[in-house]
């Protein structure tokens, strides 16, 4: 009849919809031979379900302990191995003996230290490889992650700096060689239009001050070997200058006008006041362009007027002399 319980109230904690990789490669007798002798120590009576519990926080929701078993394919063999290595010895010691809750939380904290350790030492799943194993579902996932992905877009002003980074949300191998390519002008993701830019270690692609041929797709490929894992594409737009500043300039005029072609008075100012100020500055405008016009026509008139009475030639010196005789 106890060992009846004990299996309903396993089951019962087992069958919840989140698992790990505890309950992945433990099996449900050496859980229960486990938790048989836990001991509350306030209560000092045996309870196998809160055994269960620390068993849940400890290893089932441990972010820790589920990110560790992201393996590559084949390697969830070792991940059993490991966690056998640390919870069967703790089984044939703890097998029908009683210990305190204390006792337990300390052995089995170390043991999920253990393996995270361990387990976080072997190959990780990559891109190239597929899949990766997941302590959640017991099963291995697929990458899911696209090889060519969407195209980027990244606008810049002329003469500013560009960075594009070859960045991807899964782990990636340590002998991974990184292409830049480069398509002049076009937004495309067609491998015949790009030339190579650089090819190295590189994930980081910089542009220090950015020109107008500098405009168009820029491709970063990330390969294993001679296995391509990934395409990123960036597509950089090029604002020359004076576009830019004329833009600019045209959005301050805009906004400096009210509707109707009304200029727009400085904050805080009175409407009426404003615009008796803006009066007297065009009427002192034009009393000047006025006064200039009229002081220039009359400098002319008084050169015409000068020119006019000067004498013209020797005229007087030959009459008084008169002719000559020979």
């Amino acid at each position: 009849m106890c060992m009846a319980i004990l299996w309903l109230a396993s089951v019962s904690l087992l069958i919840c919809p989140a698992v790990s990789c505890y309950e992945c490669f433990v099996e449900v007798e050496d859980s229960l031979r486990l938790c048989w002798g836990h001991v509350l120590t306030h209560e000092n009576v045996r309870n196998v379900d809160e055994c269960f519990r620390m068993l849940d926080r400890i290893f089932n929701t441990n972010e820790s302990v589920i990110e560790a078993g992201r393996v590559g394919e084949g390697y969830d063999i070792k991940l059993k191995e490991i966690l056998d290595a640390e919870i069967l010895p703790i089984v044939e010691e703890f097998d029908q003996q009683l210990n305190k809750d204390s006792v337990y939380e300390s052995r089995l904290l170390t043991a999920a230290d253990n393996f995270i350790a361990a387990a976080s030492k072997l190959p990780r799943g990559f891109q190239s490889a597929g899949a990766v194993y997941n302590c959640i579902t017991c099963q291995y996932d697929s990458c899911e992650f696209p090889l060519d992905c969407p195209v980027q877009e990244i606008e810049v002003m002329e003469n500013s700096g560009a960075r594009m980074w070859c960045d991807v949300p899964f782990d990636l191998p340590n002998d991974i060689e990184v292409i830049w390519r480069f398509a002049e002008e076009v937004k495309t993701q067609e491998m015949d239009q790009f030339k190579e830019v650089t090819a190295g270690v590189d994930r980081l692609y910089s542009i220090p001050s950015t020109r107008l041929q500098h405009q168009g797709t820029y491709q970063c490929e990330m390969y294993s070997g001679s296995r391509s894992i990934v395409r990123l594409y960036f597509y950089i737009t090029v604002t020359p200058q004076l576009v830019a500043g004329h833009t600019e300039l045209q959005e301050i005029f805009d906004l400096s006008l009210l509707p109707g072609g009304q200029l727009l008075a400085a904050p805080g100012a009175a409407p009426r006041s404003f615009l008796r100020l803006l009066l007297f500055l065009l009427t002192t405008c034009l009393t000047t362009s006025l006064l200039l016009l009229f002081l220039s026509l009359g400098v002319l008139y008084w050169t015409s007027v000068s020119e006019e009475e000067r004498p013209v030639g020797n005229t007087d010196e030959d009459e008084v002399l008169g002719p000559v005789l020979l």
